[in-house]
């Protein structure tokens, strides 16, 4: 074979990432968003760190190969992932100052403390005392022994403290800036036609004299720095304890976590950064990055809109489905047929209507579903409480160890455990991953099982900005083995289970997909027409990988729409030649996953929970399921079609990750979710016009 087997899959993560990044530079995107997409480019930077090179830390130390990392010494790859590091931000400084640069073009202006008139001074004065104050508990370094008070991905202001009439007397402290409190960005009074806009580390800045004021010190400088730790979590095994003290203990820890990143503002004095160093044992093991004066643009991602709409994406409403629209009941509906609602285009509304349903209709007896990650203020988790209290039985397995979510996963077990709903929370060495709801009702003195399968989580919030597929059906071949999925929650020990039309993880999901590529190997090598298209958020695993090269040298045509990491290399002759691959960032995260196999013209479609990576396929309880109905199935292919002629916002994914845009056709431009989202305008009005 080839060397280009691979792609290690951390940089391939990174090259997604500076795709992200490539949407903050695109001068075609509203001026807001492009500051979002610094703000989620930053944000999946900080979880890239906590979880992945922390995990290569770990490696490291214990000089171990990653398993996912396809052979790359772990070493080397951190050293990559610091170089590719550093270019980023160098990148990211440079539109960051661009994009600056276009607000004050729209006479907006974001302005520092040292850039502000008198009155704008007495309005931060009072802005600070009233909002502020209360907020701020400065440490000074001499003092503080430990360095895991400092909190993950917080803010911190490293502030050093002179007097002017005598320089060597000095003293230095750290302001945590808080803003989890308040926004990060204060709304200064408009003068004229212009608006202005202070971050409040700035507002800080501003009222160092006043924080310290029992001191006599008259001069103050302050550098910002942000500490990244390991989020992996440690649970402890201690058979005494319940699973939920276990996780609880568990995030506790998470907030020590070992430091697997420091940034720092690059203007800090030397002296004050070897301070900070060994008081908080940063050593050169560590990813130290020098920055600017800012850190934490995550929080851009909700940079407010003092400007007009123009500076934001033109209003892109959910639709309404043809055939829920004005229906009477969404479960009558599901009797006659199936049907598949696709979000964000089609409104996320229909999944909290079918619950407030089944909570009040006298046929239903039993609700049951599974709950990764929920909105806020979850509609979802409020309509499953109204069942309860309406005397339906309903039982959530909420996954507790969904990253990142597992503390208000935590508060939401307690509170339907205290409304009267049945929480399961773990099956042993697996998370699950799958979407699913199964309504039980009694019909004719039959029980009747009405099913959801999808491919993202019950968000209503997600589903605003996310692309999943959720199917809605009655089908007894799919119902039955729900129903099965959920038995295996339901039990008190782990037992395989076999299925015959769901493909489940870890039970099925490999063995099926292997067998399926298989089939059209056998068909090319037959001569016939074979083509494989799946859309995918990460293709990871090796031996799928693997089987893929094999389609391709067998002749079979295999299209790959893969949003982030995709460790295969497309397009090396001997090896990949019939395969391509995609990938598209836009507007709206890219988060389905379907498959469609040829099947010598009898062609199979697939949604999945799963992407293609090991603990997906080995080590989570993951449900793909077939697509049956022909207007769903060509629903899909429309598009898959639709998304593969993108040469607006699809790249191309090639062995030197250099993320080009696919321009197939300038003078006829395909932007997906635009089209889609007409596809969808379209077919409503015919439907409903008919």
């Amino acid at each position: 074979m080839s060397k280009f087997q691979f792609i290690n899959r951390e940089i391939s993560w990174l090259s997604f990432n500076e795709r992200v990044l490539q949407e903050a530079a695109d001068e075609r995107i509203p001026l807001l968003e492009r500051l979002r997409f610094l703000g989620i480019f930053s944000n999946n930077l900080d979880e890239f760190f906590r979880v992945r090179v922390a995990t290569l830390r770990r490696l490291k130390d214990f000089q171990f190969e990653d398993p996912d990392s396809v052979g790359f010494d772990p070493g080397k790859i951190l050293l990559r992932i610091n170089e590719i590091d550093q270019k980023h931000q160098a990148r990211f400084e440079e539109i960051h100052k661009k994009l600056i640069r276009g607000l004050e073009k729209e006479k907006i202006f974001l302005i520092d403390e040292k850039q502000i008139t008198a009155d704008q001074g007495a309005f931060i004065t009072q802005f600070f005392r009233d909002q502020v104050r209360a907020n701020l508990f400065p440490v000074m370094i001499k003092n503080f022994k430990r360095s895991s008070f400092l909190r993950d991905r917080s803010i911190y202001l490293a502030v050093h403290l002179q007097k002017k009439s005598r320089p060597a007397k000095e003293d230095f402290a750290l302001i945590k800036v808080p803003t989890s409190n308040a926004s990060r960005f204060v709304i200064l009074p408009k003068k004229g036609d212009k608006n202005y806009i202070m971050l409040l580390d700035d507002v800080i800045r501003f009222n160092l004299a006043e924080i310290f004021s029992i001191f006599t010190y008259d001069v103050f400088h302050a550098y910002s720095i942000k500490l990244t730790r390991d989020a992996e979590l440690d649970i402890d095994n201690d058979v005494s304890k319940s699973f939920m003290e276990r996780m609880t203990e568990s995030l506790k820890q998470r907030k020590k976590g070992r430091p697997v990143r420091f940034i720092y503002d690059q203007q800090i004095p030397p002296p004050l950064l070897e301070l900070l160093t060994q008081r908080l044992k940063i050593t050169e093991k560590d990813s130290i990055i020098p920055g600017g004066r800012y850190q934490n643009f995550k929080d851009y991602m909700e940079f407010p809109n003092v400007g007009g709409p123009q500076l934001e994406y033109p209003p892109a409403p959910p639709l309404p489905h043809p055939d829920l629209a004005g229906s009477r009941s969404i479960l009558a509906t599901l009797g006659q047929k199936d049907v598949m609602l696709h979000f964000p285009y089609q409104s996320f509304q229909y999944i909290i209507d079918l619950l407030r349903e089944a909570s009040i209709d006298p046929g239903v007896r039993s609700i049951k579903m599974t709950l990764y990650r929920v909105a806020k203020s979850s509609r979802v988790i409020n309509a499953l409480i109204n069942a309860a209290r309406n005397g339906k039985k309903v039982t959530v397995f909420l996954e507790l160890q969904a990253r990142f979510d597992e503390k208000a996963n935590i508060l939401w077990s307690e509170k339907m455990q205290e409304e009267g709903v049945n929480i399961i929370h773990g099956i042993p060495g697996l998370k699950v991953h799958s979407k699913l709801i199964l309504i039980k009702r009694k019909e004719k003195k039959e029980n009747v099982l009405y099913a959801n399968i999808g491919t993202g989580n019950f968000n209503e919030e997600t589903a605003r900005l996310y692309c999943d597929d959720s199917l809605l059906t009655s089908n007894s071949r799919i119902t039955r083995e729900v129903e099965k999925v959920f038995g295996l929650f339901e039990k008190t020990y782990y037992s395989p289970v076999t299925f015959k039309t769901l493909v489940v993880s870890p039970f099925r999901t490999r063995r099926f997909i292997i067998r399926l590529i298989d089939n059209e190997i056998r068909n090319a090598k037959s001569g016939k027409a074979a083509f494989i298209f799946l859309k995918l958020n990460s293709l990871v695993d090796e031996s799928l990988v693997k089987k893929l090269y094999q389609a391709s040298q067998a002749g079979v045509k295999c299209r790959l729409n893969v949003r982030g990491i995709c460790v295969l290399v497309p397009g090396v002759a001997g090896l990949s030649e019939n395969i391509e691959a995609i990938s598209i960032v836009d507007r709206f995260l890219e988060h389905s996953r379907v498959f469609i196999f040829h099947n010598d013209g009898e062609e199979r479609f697939f949604i999945s929970s799963a992407d293609l990576m090991v603990r997906n396929l080995d080590h989570r309880i993951e449900v793909g399921c077939p697509v049956y109905d022909k207007e769903l199935q060509e629903e899909l292919r429309t598009m898959m079609e639709i998304q593969w002629k993108d040469n607006e916002k699809a790249r191309i994914i090639d062995k030197n990750q250099q993320n080009n845009y696919r321009k197939t056709n300038p003078e006829n431009p395909v932007r997906s979710q635009v089209a889609i989202y007409e596809f969808f305008k379209n077919k409503y009005y015919l439907k409903t016009n008919e």
